[in-house]
């Protein structure tokens, strides 16, 4: 088998870079409510209490469920290039509307309809930035890739600590309309179509070219059909049906119930964060400080658990992750010294945003390429359940007035029921024939 050369493996880093500065702006685009809650609250004029603003804060969710479940459907007959651009497009124009909008139930609108473009990047990102990056570091790609949304959640604190005492909250809205004229016009100069696209289309002579100008192994990506496969003449089952036959049925319900426990942490703690430490007696600058915490320890966190899961293995590593972040969130609800929660904020930052970060690395490279975009849109669509059910949850718990610390607890038992469902996904375990290309999968195991 010809390997690629050395000078072109540098190439693969395009699809990298691109997947990973638009995830910076979703990170953005979702982090920056939370970042603007305590505001918004006070806001003169509009009638936002901590449930409308846990309401609102779910919208945003529901819109990407809806677009996340969407893509599932259409990746395959649109290809990921052109998702990747409508997405981009869709969410940019939205944002530059919320700057503008005359009352909460215009923003809370907008909100949503910013989330199914929102909902589309995700999956299309992850599924390129594996199919792209060389077969043994596909791990370390995607946690790296996907860290921006931490940066994203990194800049909207820091922006919010900076302008908010200053200007409008509108102005931080504004700025999630910059991939109009910065981002978008490069995707769609440079962004390659997927090769398993390509391929599924019968367009192999495109699909082996652009594998051969990124630096990739063809076979690495495309699977070669079996000659058996290759006489039956049955219809082809869509890659939605056949994530529900026998062979990946369990598999696509716990990585859905997977993702719901990880959403659930991500957006339940950027949205709720600063306001639940504000109820602890912090001041607004402080409070926003935990959730510019929060998203650097994911960054660090997840970058540094994805060397170890290429290592030892993505499932003992997400395990373990959520595990840690149960213990982070339930010690951040006792009364300890300012420095060391911002430590334990940090560690929870890799327990559940760094943590989903390694869920959808481990989804993309559980299934086949052929399978790993609609796999990751199901389960990151069903996931998103969780995703709205974390900001309704904070709003709820605040509303209720139990005290800040019911919401720590509630939050570190999703992390011990994340850890659980992941515990249980069985891996596929390869053989190889005497020629070392990889044959059907054997019967399933338990992985660790």
């Amino acid at each position: 088998m010809t390997r690629p050369r050395p000078t072109r493996q540098r190439s693969g880093l395009l699809v990298l870079v691109l997947c990973f500065v638009t995830i910076v702006f979703d990170g953005y685009d979702l982090v920056v409510y939370g970042s603007t809650v305590p505001t918004l609250i006070a806001y003169e004029g509009w009638d936002l209490d901590t449930g409308s603003a846990g309401l609102i804060g779910s919208l945003a969710l529901v819109g990407m469920l809806l677009g996340t479940l969407s893509v599932g459907l259409i990746t395959d007959r649109f290809g990921r290039r052109r998702i990747m651009i409508g997405s981009i497009a869709w969410f940019s124009v939205c944002m530059l509307a919320t700057a503008f909008a005359p009352n909460e139930v215009v923003f809370g609108v907008l909100r949503f309809l910013t989330g199914i473009g929102l909902g589309g990047v995700v999956p299309t990102c992850i599924a390129l930035t594996v199919e792209f990056a060389p077969k043994g570091r596909r791990q370390i790609a995607n946690a790296v890739m996907f860290s921006g949304y931490s940066v994203g959640g990194v800049s909207a604190a820091l922006l919010a600590i900076a302008l908010l005492p200053e200007t409008d909250f509108r102005v931080l809205y504004a700025l999630g309309a910059l991939p109009l004229i910065t981002l978008l016009p490069i995707v769609v100069r440079y962004l390659p179509e997927s090769v398993s696209y390509l391929a599924a289309t019968g367009r192999e002579a495109e699909a082996r070219d652009v594998a051969a100008q990124h630096g990739l192994v063809y076979d690495d990506v495309v699977a070669p059909v079996p000659a058996a496969a290759a006489l039956d003449t049955a219809p082809p089952v869509s890659s939605m049906r056949e994530l529900f036959t026998p062979r990946w049925r369990r598999s696509t319900l716990l990585f859905a119930a997977a993702n719901f426990c990880g959403l659930l942490l991500v957006y339940g703690l950027n949205t709720w964060l600063p306001q639940i430490m504000r109820s602890a007696g912090f001041a607004l600058g402080s409070s926003l400080a935990f959730l510019l915490v929060l998203n650097l320890g994911a960054i660090v966190g997840a970058i540094s658990a994805s060397f170890v899961a290429d290592r030892i293995g993505v499932q003992k590593v997400v395990t373990a992750s959520f595990l840690i972040a149960c213990v982070a969130i339930f010690l951040i609800s006792q009364n300890l010294p300012a420095g060391l929660l911002f430590l334990l904020v940090a560690v929870a930052g890799l327990g559940s945003v760094g943590t989903q970060i390694l869920v959808g690395g481990f989804c993309a490279t559980h299934y086949p390429q052929k399978l790993n975009a609609t796999a990751l849109a199901w389960s990151l669509g069903v996931g998103r359940i969780g995703a709205i059910c974390g900001p309704l949850l904070g709003g709820l718990i605040a509303g209720w007035a139990f005290g800040y610390q019911v919401n720590f607890y509630a939050f570190a038992a999703v992390a011990v029921l994340g850890a659980a469902v992941v515990a249980s996904v069985r891996t596929q375990v390869r053989r190889r024939d005497s020629l070392g290309a990889p044959t059907a999968p054997a019967a399933p195991t338990h992985a660790g």
